[in-house]
């Protein structure tokens, strides 16, 4: 693909960003069909927020090109061979993964409508509704703002300049990929999608990752590009599950400490009901790594693995480990049987860049032979453009976007997460949850200043 040229030559009556409704996630459908079987009634608010302040997107991104985006989306519908894609193909090793019902549902579905405007310089974008329907917007509003906000920079530029960025842009790709070929057993896949450069920028990652990784390089969360491709369509879940079922519990048991705490592994309950083996990955950050783990049944401890997110990669990954050794796994069996996919801002340290991450090599080499190894490498492989524009490094840096839930039943939802900085929620809900809860982001951010 020369990307300078089609960047250069950018005079499409319309280039749909979205093309597929299985331009999305896997874990996705996974949690989808869930949401559909026990939780059909439940409505939800979404909404999007830039974590970079610095990047006024409302001021970059032309809204009349984001409706029309967004109201391009909305017209999809699952395709006959996208049905009989996901009716009949084997999704870690199983086959008949999603339901007959739920498939069949599929075949009507539609994004549901949505709120946009803007605020303060940022893009204001919500979508209310059902649960279930609202879930498959998230992924879909967050490329497409990505996107356009990577064309309105591309289109600022000159035809050399742009031969200039895709060539850098191909070599550091390259690079990094050189430098992840030969870790043994490495099991890398493309977590990429919500925060692209573009749909065709992620396509040529995943096709050179496979080209220079081989076997190593082992799926895409992106279901399109796996069925386009022939790869492993690959997922696990989400903080949206933890954070809807805890805002339930608040709302049917006001003030009950304990039924707020339990809310974190009925999730998982619900979970290993519906999937089984390798998608039984916990996520254990949404209220904090410590008390989760902490207050973990031992039914818990015989689930695949987990997956660390908010928390110092290395940190969580021995957090883990202790975890199960304090439920009576040896390190030999952890060392067999036990999974960790490490997958919060994945990166690769090349010549003349510092990973802008965890990076993946060093992490392999903290853990590999004491634990079975997974890294869902995102941003950083599908939207690495830092010192690729020949005017300005920074230019194309990748904004921290994410789209989250707001509301559950019209009640305020909450993230509190490792990470002070990436708590979500109104202030008197966080309040309440970190006296369940505890304070574990406070306290890092505090440790940190």
């Amino acid at each position: 693909m020369d990307f300078a040229t089609r960047a250069w030559n950018h005079s499409f009556p319309f280039d749909p960003i979205v093309r597929s409704l299985l331009d999305t996630d896997f874990y996705k459908l996974l949690m989808q069909q869930l949401i559909w079987e026990e939780y059909p009634n439940v409505q939800v608010s979404w909404k999007l927020t830039n974590r970079t302040k610095t990047i006024r997107l409302a001021e970059e991104v032309d809204l009349g090109a984001l409706r029309e985006q967004l109201d391009h989306a909305r017209s999809l519908r699952f395709t006959p061979s996208e049905i009989i894609y996901l009716r009949g193909q084997t999704f870690y090793g199983q086959s008949g993964i999603f339901k007959e019902g739920y498939v069949n549902t599929l075949q009507s579905f539609q994004l549901p409508d949505y709120e946009l405007g803007t605020e303060d310089g940022q893009i204001v974008l919500r979508f209310a509704g059902s649960w279930w329907e609202t879930t498959m917007w998230e992924i879909p509003a967050l490329a497409i703002v990505n996107e356009l906000r990577a064309r309105a920079v591309l289109a600022q530029m000159s035809r050399s300049a742009l031969d200039i960025l895709y060539a850098r842009a191909k070599v550091k790709l390259y690079a990094k990929l050189e430098r992840l070929r030969g870790l043994a057993g490495l099991n890398l896949t493309d977590f990429g999608t919500r925060r692209r450069h573009g749909f065709l920028w992620q396509e040529h990652c995943v096709l050179t990752a496979a080209e220079v990784l081989g076997a190593e390089f082992t799926g895409t969360s992106n279901v399109f590009l796996a069925m386009k491709h022939g790869m492993e369509a690959k997922g696990t879940n989400a903080h949206e599950l933890p954070m809807v079922l805890a805002a339930l519990a608040r709302q049917r048991e006001p003030g009950d400490a304990d039924a707020l705490r339990q809310s974190q592994y009925e999730v998982l309950r619900k979970w290993q009901n519906e999937y089984q083996g390798n998608l039984l990955v916990f996520l254990p950050d949404t209220f904090g790594t410590s008390q989760f783990l902490d207050g973990a049944p031992q039914w818990v401890s015989y689930w695949t693995g987990a997956r660390p997110d908010s928390k110092d990669p290395f940190e969580a990954g021995e957090e883990l480990i202790g975890f199960w050794r304090r439920m009576g796994l040896s390190p030999e069996a952890i060392a067999a049987n036990k999974l960790i996919i490490f997958s919060d801002a994945l990166d690769v340290e090349i010549a003349g860049f510092e990973p802008n991450g965890g990076d993946i090599a060093a992490l392999h080499a903290a853990f590999a032979g004491r634990v079975q190894l997974g890294f869902g490498w995102g941003t950083n492989l599908t939207n690495d453009f830092l010192g690729c524009h020949p005017a300005d490094p920074d230019a194309l840096r990748a904004p921290s976007l994410v789209c989250k839930i707001e509301t559950v039943n019209g009640h305020g939802a909450v993230k509190l997460s490792d990470n002070y900085a990436k708590a979500l929620g109104p202030a008197d809900e966080v309040t309440a949850y970190r006296e369940v809860f505890g304070a574990e982001g406070l306290r890092e951010a505090l440790v940190k200043v």
